[in-house]
């Protein structure tokens, strides 16, 4: 792969805006200037519609079954701003593995130097995070991305998603793995989603790279079949996905998280769940109290 490009995987529990987010990076990077690739790795190959107007393309698998030999640039296709999209796909239904078309994908680009062809300042990979095994954690473990980053929520599968995603980066740390830039806080709309995730990141010895809200004009965007950067340039979302991309464009120094043990977690998120419902009755009180004198009266 290209030396020039900084090679970047994004990881996330499935519906947790990790390609919503990806999209909005790679569009903010383009817009800027740069040549950026992203390399969806997804089975339902999604990752880079709304850079193409809601647009699906052929996956790298998809051209594999079809053709005997394929040439790499059939399956690369422009969109927003220039990005480079690319989609490994995956088996046919209730065949082969899942994480095959990462390597296929990744395989077919390298063998025919497509990397250093296009001259790309940026790859990002889109991979699915709720299991990092097999081909999933290809970009981890054969060192293929530079810096790893994570999309959650406060809710708690993001959560578990995200620390097996650090055991992972652990596991493969010695030997010329990936190492974590940060998490993505995603859907923070509370002080107490914000606090769940510092929380998390100070136990787990990582980082917050940004806090982004849910918006509706997120929503909005992607019914267009667009990122919001495109579709709404000017919004507030808009600058806080410039804000993220500038910072992972800086970004240089990764390291090994501190995932916690599985018993740890658990006790971890049920100190936290006694925590919002002391915090919620506490709230609730007054007004119990208040509603209480008024019947005397």
């Amino acid at each position: 792969m290209s030396t020039k490009a900084k090679k970047i995987a994004i990881y996330g529990k499935g519906g947790i805006g990790k390609s919503t987010t990806t999209s909005n990076i790679s569009a903010a990077l383009a817009e800027s200037g740069y040549k950026v690739m992203q390399f969806g790795c997804d089975p339902k190959s999604d990752s880079t519609n709304t850079l193409r107007d809601g647009e699906y393309i052929p996956s790298v698998l998809e051209l594999m079954r079809e053709n005997r030999k394929v040439d790499a640039h059939q399956a690369i296709f422009r969109g927003f701003g220039g990005t480079y999209c690319v989609e490994a796909g995956g088996p046919q239904p209730g065949v082969g593995c899942a994480g095959r078309g990462i390597i296929a994908a990744v395989q077919l680009l390298e063998q025919q130097d497509i990397f250093d062809e296009l001259e790309l300042d940026y790859v990002i990979f889109d991979v699915l995070g709720d299991v990092v095994c097999g081909g999933f954690a290809v970009p981890i473990r054969e060192g293929i991305a530079d810096h790893v980053f994570t999309v959650s929520s406060a809710d708690f599968m993001a959560i578990y998603a995200a620390n097996n995603l650090f055991k992972g980066i652990q596991s493969y740390s010695n030997t010329g793995g990936a190492l974590l830039g940060g998490v993505i806080a995603n859907s923070i709309n509370t002080p107490f989603h914000r606090d769940i995730l510092d929380d998390f990141v100070e136990k787990t010895k990582t980082r917050i790279m940004e806090y982004i809200p849910r918006s509706l004009t997120v929503t909005q965007s992607e019914l267009q079949g667009k990122t919001t950067i495109e579709a709404a340039p000017d919004s507030e979302q808009a600058g806080i996905y410039r804000r993220l991309a500038n910072r992972i464009a800086k970004h240089t120094q990764s390291t090994v998280p501190s995932p916690l043990s599985s018993s740890e977690l658990r006790t971890w998120s049920a100190s936290w769940a006694t925590q919002l419902i002391e915090n919620e009755r506490a709230q609730q009180a007054p007004e119990s109290v208040y509603a209480g004198v008024n019947d005397d009266n």
